[in-house]
């Protein structure tokens, strides 16, 4: 996943209360971290494959994942968004929900200006 497309998914996820962050994984290798209630963290698409897959872990062991889904490297942001938010994380192998959960308060977008500073105002 590209940076800029990383950064837009997970400003949308944090908009409808999803604990999304940025997660740079490798010199530009860049996907979206999902911090789970229970401790657990799901990372997306950090690879650099087309499909969308996830690795979840907790406390640095793959206690999960989430398999690649099928079609996914033609997904459009907003596909790419909904499928993170209908993942049902519950299980190792986790799978999609048929629903999304209902949305919950926005969260705060991370870094600020700060975030654009550190960045080098390379986006808008």
């Amino acid at each position: 996943m590209d940076e800029n497309k990383a950064r837009r998914v997970v400003d949308a996820l944090r908009e409808v209360g999803t604990d999304a962050e940025l997660a740079r994984v490798g010199v530009y290798q860049f996907g979206v971290s999902i911090r789970l209630p229970d401790g657990r963290e799901a990372t997306w698409d950090s690879d650099g494959t087309a499909a969308l897959e996830a690795q979840v872990m907790r406390n640095g062991v793959l206690v999960g994942y989430v398999p690649a889904i099928e079609g996914s490297d033609d997904y459009t942001e907003a596909q790419v968004i909904d499928a993170i938010r209908r993942t049902d994380y519950d299980k190792p192998i986790a799978s999609l929900r048929r629903t999304p959960p209902p949305v919950a308060p926005p969260l705060p977008h991370k870094g600020g200006l700060f975030r654009r500073f550190m960045d080098g105002f390379r986006y808008r």
